[in-house]
């Protein structure tokens, strides 16, 4: 387990780095003022003061105890959820940000931790009916529907999106039958399609991604500008800082598009460091997911794991144009205080998983291990 906790703060800490590393040159977007090369930068360090506390503290604090929890951390974002939607204006078009003294507070960043840790304690608490359509499907995607229908409202369809994958994730590792998952599936999709059909933003950046080189000098502009990002950069880049198409040429080049800055400055080693530092994430997510010391730490490992890995490979496909734009930032790199402190708190609470590893007890009956052959030991 050791060796699985170095990996994860490894990548985590070196993903970090590099994330406020770019964030410093990505604010040298434009030409003079020294002021301006450390805004994203301050900004981020600002939240880098509370979150990596945060984490530290999620790590010494005994996961367990959120099966007590978890009623008022999904209680506290619906309501937030719910006061986005109703009393804050709309940020370029969506409502997903509460504003207040100049910060910004994305609520559903908080709705990725909470979903993942309320289907972990369901999943161990109903783990001998989840192979049931109703414990096992109808029960717990009724009560994912409403943080997924709220956060569709924002409209935020990539969030939804990727919480909906991680859920099913979640849900076929508790011992929910696949087949179940089918019908749930095939509605939400009916659901977001009919919204991307009546909704012509969403279906011009759908038309833009299938038609990228017609569409290169309007809709598809952002993702065409970084595929010319990343040919720039070759095999070791053009040097840090040196960048061009972060002059104006790729938007929102500190957020969700910070991947294309890293392959032209870096290249494409920079751009395999950053994959491989969340392949450690995932490799190591999983061994402490084997290896915890109940059903709802082996879920709860799992669904955080999940989170990251699905999330991270949504920002670079959409970078490098395999999927349509979905607005999703880069875990630890993109510039953003909510989602930067969430998903520490949330490695933090990984390692606390591991912290409280232990050896097995293999009892007759007891709920099994959905990536082994060994038996979990009953939960408590």
């Amino acid at each position: 387990m050791r060796y699985a906790t170095t990996l994860l703060v490894f990548c985590v800490a070196g993903l970090l780095a590099l994330g406020l590393t770019m964030l410093f040159s990505a604010s040298n977007s434009s030409a003079g003022a020294p002021a301006e090369g450390a805004r994203f930068l301050m900004a981020q360090l600002k939240w880098c003061i509370l979150a990596v506390p945060a984490a530290v503290a999620a790590a010494c604090f005994d996961y367990r105890l959120l099966k007590k929890w978890w009623p008022v951390l999904l209680a506290v974002t619906v309501l937030l959820l719910a006061y986005v939607l109703v009393f804050e204006k709309p940020v370029n078009g969506a409502r997903r940000w509460i504003v207040k003294g100049g910060y910004q507070f994305q609520p559903s960043e908080m709705a990725k931790l909470a979903l993942v840790i309320f289907l972990a304690w369901y999943g161990e608490r109903f783990s001998h009916r989840m192979k049931s359509f109703l414990h096992g499907v109808v029960i717990p995607c009724a009560a994912a529907g409403v943080v997924l229908g709220l956060v569709f409202r924002g409209p935020d369809v990539g969030t939804t999106l990727l919480l909906t994958c991680v859920c099913g994730i979640v849900l076929l590792c508790a011992g929910a039958r696949a087949r179940y998952l089918v019908l749930p599936a095939v509605i939400l999709l009916t659901v977001v399609g009919a919204f991307v059909a009546t909704n012509s933003n969403r279906s011009e950046r759908i038309h833009s991604w299938l038609n990228l080189e017609e569409t290169r000098r309007d809709r598809g502009a952002q993702q065409w500008q970084a595929q010319l990002a990343i040919g720039a950069g070759g095999l070791a880049g053009k040097g840090l800082g040196e960048g061009r198409q972060k002059m104006g040429w790729v938007p929102e080049h500190h957020t969700d598009f910070i991947f294309a800055v890293v392959a032209e400055e870096l290249g494409l080693i920079g751009g395999l460091f950053v994959i491989l530092g969340f392949m450690g994430v995932l490799v190591a997510g999983m061994w402490i997911a084997l290896h915890a010391s109940d059903v709802f730490g082996t879920l709860l490992a799992t669904g955080i794991t999940a989170l990251i890995a699905v999330q991270a490979f949504i920002n670079i496909g959409v970078v490098t144009a395999t999927l349509p734009n979905k607005g999703l930032a880069l875990p630890f790199i993109s510039y953003g205080g909510s989602s930067l402190l969430f998903m520490l708190v949330a490695v933090g609470v990984l390692l606390s998983v591991a912290r409280q590893a232990r050896p097995r007890l293999v009892e007759a009956g007891s709920p099994r291990n959905p990536f082994s052959d060994l038996p979990l030991a009953e939960a408590g």
